[in-house]
C-alpha cells in the first residue's frame, strides 16, 4: 500500500495572505519534491488563538503526515498546533514568539524536527526571541542579514526548505 504524500501547510503572517510571495516560492519547492502544498487563508482573523484552531480543522485530518510552515504570526500558529497534528516538522520564518501580551501562548512543546529563519535586522519580532526559542527546543536556526520580510532571501530560504523536507521524507512514514 503506497503512503500517502507528505502535505505541507502554510500558514501566513498577520498583515499577509495565504498565497504572497515568500509562500508561493516555498510552495514549489514543496512540489517539486513530489509532497503536496496547501496554505490557510487568516485574512480577518486576529487572534491567534483561532488562527490555530483554524489550523487544526484545516490540517486535523492528514495528522502525522504534516509538516507545517509559517511566517511571523503564521510561525506562532504552526508551532502552537504542531503537537495536536502530530506534525512531522515545523519550518518557521521570523515567528512571533514571546511577543508582548502573547508570551503566554508562545508553545512549551511541539515534539517535532524544527528549523527557524530570522532576520538580523527585524524590527518587529526581535531576533533574541528565535534564539531563545530555537535553544529551548534545539531547533536548527538560520539568522541571516535581512529584515522581518526576509523577501531578499527566497532563494536561501527555499534552499532550507529543500533541505529540511528531504529529511524529513527520509525518516519514513513515522513520525521522526
Amino acid at each position: 500500500m503506497q503512503q500517502a504524500p507528505i502535505r505541507v501547510v502554510f500558514s501566513h503572517g498577520k498583515e499577509t495572505g495565504p498565497w504572497g510571495t515568500k509562500i508561493v516560492a516555498m510552495a514549489q519547492v514543496v512540489r517539486d519534491l513530489g509532497m503536496v502544498a496547501e496554505s490557510v487563508d487568516y485574512q480577518g482573523i486576529d487572534d491567534p488563538r483561532v488562527r490555530v484552531e483554524k489550523l487544526v480543522a484545516f490540517a486535523g485530518h492528514h495528522a502525522g503526515q504534516v509538516v507545517l510552515a509559517g511566517s511571523s504570526m503564521g510561525g506562532h500558529v504552526a508551532a502552537a498546533a504542531a503537537q495536536t497534528l502530530q506534525a512531522r516538522g515545523l519550518f518557521l520564518l521570523a515567528p512571533a514568539f514571546y511577543m508582548p501580551g502573547y508570551e503566554e501562548f508562545t508553545p512549551r512543546t511541539v515534539g517535532c524536527p524544527s528549523v527557524v529563519v530570522h532576520g538580523w535586522l527585524d524590527d518587529i519580532v526581535p531576533v533574541a526571541n528565535s534564539i531563545r526559542w530555537a535553544q529551548e527546543h534545539r531547533a536548527a536556526l538560520h539568522i541571516l542579514d535581512s529584515d522581518h520580510r526576509l523577501q531578499d532571501q527566497l532563494d536561501q530560504i527555499c534552499l532550507y526548505l529543500r533541505v529540511f523536507l528531504q529529511a524529513i521524507a527520509a525518516t519514513g512514514p513515522e513520525l521522526p
